[in-house]
């Protein structure tokens, strides 16, 4: 047993997506899939500091956590933010925090 699941599922959950959160290279792709708003086919490698296979690595791990979408077209793969997750991400993150905030120095 991992010391991860002595907590909550929920806890467990959250950490996970934080950790895909965690690399500025992460938010980068992110931030440029939302901006683009369309889904890209072409390489992202390009638009970032870093090597193809890099970046790929990044992907997957958004991809896992399921930040974005990549689906298969031909020899190319497309690649969208999954808006549904994002919506659900910012749900987590907002009650995460205000759990946070609920707590002032003198009850804690």
């Amino acid at each position: 047993m991992t010391k991860a699941a002595l907590f909550d599922k929920e806890l467990q959950n959250s950490a996970l997506l934080f950790k895909a959160l965690a690399h500025p290279a992460r938010l980068s792709i992110l931030k440029y899939l939302a901006e683009t708003k369309v889904c890209i086919s072409g390489d992202i490698s390009l638009e970032l500091p870093l090597s193809r296979t890099t970046v790929n690595q990044h992907l997957a791990i958004l991809k896992k956590e399921g930040l974005i979408k990549g689906d298969i077209s031909g020899t190319r793969v497309n690649y969208c933010l999954n808006t549904e997750k994002i919506r659900q991400t910012k749900t987590i993150i907002d009650t995460y925090l205000n759990d946070l905030e609920s707590c002032d120095n003198q009850s804690c």
